[in-house]
């Protein structure tokens, strides 16, 4: 099996990253991300059997956390709406700052960390699309769950519907619940902060952020426990396959730089530009050899092995100094 790199492998990028073409790639992959999920709304009824079967196997395995954390959170505003807010915006901000941080002071480490990023949520889409999942809050209230972006939402500006603005419910999937992107993208952002934070706050940090966010997506009933478990293995898997994702990435490039070299060389040709092997060929007043080929006579002047600075050139002939012909 090939050698897997990791976060923290420091193998230099091929060729030096600048920002102007990391920010579109990584608007392009967000974008990618938003369009999946509404892509990927798939059957209510089929989405609400996933989630009651997620319930059922939870119960089965004394795994349901989602019930105490929720009721506590509906009835502690001083905890339930932080809890909100953290939901709503953290998501969103400290994983871009957290990527723009380790371009700026960790290059040597971003391509890796970058591309891990990305393959592991293409992966989370992919969940989506396969295993549409109703969350608790959508359940039926039998169930005993409250919403409590809805319930707190006098507070804040998301409205009913998931972390959307209000009025803006319709431009999100709120089945899309399968994996937790918000506990893998908090395991990413962790494990960036503990490798390369380099002091005892940034290693603190690292720890608090992805076990708070875990609680905070339970408590505010927007996952079950299994969907942040399955965030983390989304994650496991896209680091099992960034390097692949990598060295196909090398061999594209490879590949079309080739073709830009091969094309700027021809165009070079056809404009009766000389090219390097052409230039080595071409002698004074304009005459022009053959590779290998000498006038009579023509002497390459060579230093001898071993001689000092400044000793005179012999004649590649017979050897004897220049200055004696």
């Amino acid at each position: 099996m090939p050698h897997a790199e990791s976060p923290g492998t420091t193998a230099a990028p091929r060729g030096r990253l600048r920002w102007w073409t990391e920010l579109p790639l990584i608007l392009l992959v967000y974008a990618c991300y938003s369009g999946g999920r509404l892509l990927a709304r798939g059957d209510v009824a089929s989405a609400v059997d996933h989630g009651l079967t997620i319930l059922r196997i939870e119960k089965l395995l004394f795994l349901n956390a989602e019930h105490p954390l929720n009721r506590l959170f509906t009835r502690e505003p001083w905890l339930g709406v932080p809890a909100d807010f953290w939901y709503a915006s953290l998501h969103y901000l400290v994983t871009p700052l957290v990527l723009v941080w380790i371009f700026r002071s960790r290059a040597v480490h971003y391509r890796v960390a970058r591309t891990w990023l990305m393959t592991s949520t293409f992966i989370g889409l992919i969940g989506f699309t396969l295993l549409p999942t109703c969350p608790p809050r959508l359940l039926a209230p039998t169930h005993g769950f409250v919403d409590t972006m809805a319930y707190y939402s006098s507070y804040g500006w998301w409205g009913g519907e998931a972390s959307a603005p209000k009025g803006l419910g319709g431009l999100t999937n709120q089945y899309a619940a399968m994996p937790s992107l918000h506990c893998g993208w908090a395991l990413w952002c962790g494990v960036m902060l503990w490798r390369f934070g380099g002091n005892r706050i940034t290693k603190v940090a690292a720890v608090i952020y992805p076990v708070v966010t875990i609680i905070v997506v339970m408590g505010t009933a927007n996952h079950y426990f299994l969907d942040a478990v399955a965030g983390v293995a989304v994650m496991g898997a896209g680091l099992l396959l960034t390097p692949y994702v990598l060295r196909v990435a090398d061999r594209v490039r490879a590949r079309f730089d080739g073709r830009g070299t091969l094309v700027a060389a021809h165009s070079a040709q056809g404009a009766g530009e000389s090219t390097p092997a052409t230039k080595a060929s071409i002698v004074s007043g304009g005459c022009q050899t053959s590779a290998g080929e000498r006038f009579p006579r023509q002497r390459e002047s060579r230093f001898e092995p071993g001689a000092e600075p400044g000793a005179s050139p012999t004649d590649a002939g017979d050897g004897a100094p220049a200055k004696a012909r």
